[in-house]
């Protein structure tokens, strides 16, 4: 257990060191006290409940229960919306704007589809609020959806490496911290470009399109049965250059060592796998949030809150998850709208308010019409 609370709390400063560092060249929007305080505090709660999450306490592996992820599911889905709660009443705490000055600033700077004009200094608080807090559930919704179809690839990735249900949990969490560094230089970096290049905004718009009208062909037309080559994949030829690998699928951790030789152990090689897929997930996921705000606070925060609840929501839906036959459709409509969405923002205006209603209609109709089509099926077995 002192070995674990070491590692985390290594991890915790070299996060918290390399924050305070990188924060201002990331991000030009970094530009006072209230934003580094309100974000360090942000990254200190993560590190607290990661800590609960990891479980010091649990000396053993073990394949997370039925039961274990429904309660980890709902406390993160209820640490996730009492964030929303914070945002709609203290969103201003997040920049620092108490003025009406301040406040138009942060509309200009981020476009937010709002306007304080003839407001009072606190109509204005809570108009801002408001849109903030809205932006941030939207962006939430977009990212969790999103987590699900990331899930099925985790679960193929597990499948194919045969590693043993006991060893989800410790991938999984690895796995997610290296997610959050991962998109933490991802999203600061796209609002720096995105605030001195107006123009990328229509590239990420331009690469949804096609994400979704890709996702929606691989629906359609793509093979039933993905399967994983776990020779020939890339990253598994990668680790296996740098490194000696080691033959044992039973290794219950990262690195063993053999005849004095450090090898890395298949467990090893997936959590790598695992890292590379989410790299390119969140070439779709993070884009498709920026749609709805250019904020980057706000997109950490959101893409962060999903992120953190994947991996109960891994166990949760592991067992369930062919019951979900048109969400991936469903996704790619959601990724074409917020697309289309990016590419007509100087055009055709859509407010936080809609854009929150027909994502969730999207992703309602999904899961409605897979219930139908597996209620359908069940009769005709029936009969």
């Amino acid at each position: 257990m002192a070995a674990k609370v070491r590692i985390f709390y290594n991890f915790v400063t070299c996060q918290l060191s390399f924050v305070t560092c990188h924060l201002s060249f990331l991000s030009p929007s970094m530009s006072n006290l209230n934003e580094v305080i309100f974000f360090t505090s942000f990254l200190l709660f993560i590190a607290l409940m990661l800590g609960i999450d990891l479980g010091f306490f649990q000396k053993k592996n073990h394949a997370l229960s039925f039961k274990e992820a429904v309660a980890w599911t709902l406390v993160w889905v209820g640490v996730s919306v009492g964030f929303y709660f914070l945002v709609r009443f203290h969103g201003n705490w997040i920049h620092g704007s108490h003025t009406l000055a301040e406040i138009q600033q942060r509309i200009t700077k981020f476009h937010h589809p709002i306007d304080i004009t003839g407001l009072g200094v606190q109509e204005a608080i809570n108009l801002y609020n408001k849109n903030l807090s809205l932006e941030y559930l939207t962006g939430y919704l977009i990212e969790y959806s999103l987590s699900v179809d990331n899930i099925f690839v985790i679960v193929m990735i597990f499948i194919s490496f045969n590693i043993q249900p006991k060893y989800f949990k410790r991938v999984l969490f690895w796995g997610i911290i290296g997610a959050v560094i991962m998109r933490f230089l991802f999203i600061f970096a796209a609002s720096a470009l995105i605030q001195r290049f107006a123009w990328f905004l229509y590239v990420f718009g331009v690469m949804l399109v096609i994400i979704g009208i890709k996702m929606a062909h691989d629906f359609l037309y793509g093979p039933k049965d993905e399967q994983i080559d776990t020779e020939k994949h890339p990253v598994v030829r990668l680790v296996s250059r740098f490194f000696n690998v080691s033959d044992d699928e039973h290794a219950e951790t990262f690195f063993v060592r053999n005849q004095g030789k450090l090898m890395v152990t298949p467990l090893f090689i997936v959590l790598m796998i695992i890292e590379f897929t989410d790299v390119f997930f969140a070439v779709d996921s993070v884009p498709a949030v920026f749609s709805v705000t250019q904020d980057p606070f706000i997109v950490f925060f959101s893409n962060i809150f999903a992120i953190l609840g994947l991996r109960s929501l891994f166990f949760l839906v592991m067992d369930i998850m062919n019951r979900f036959h048109y969400l991936k459709m469903g996704l790619a409509c959601l990724l074409a709208f917020v697309g289309v969405k990016m590419l007509l923002h100087e055009v055709f205006k859509i407010s936080t308010n809609v854009s929150l209603l027909v994502i969730a209609s999207i992703l309602v109709a999904s899961v409605l019409a897979s219930n139908v089509r597996n209620m359908i099926i069940k009769r005709r077995l029936r009969t």
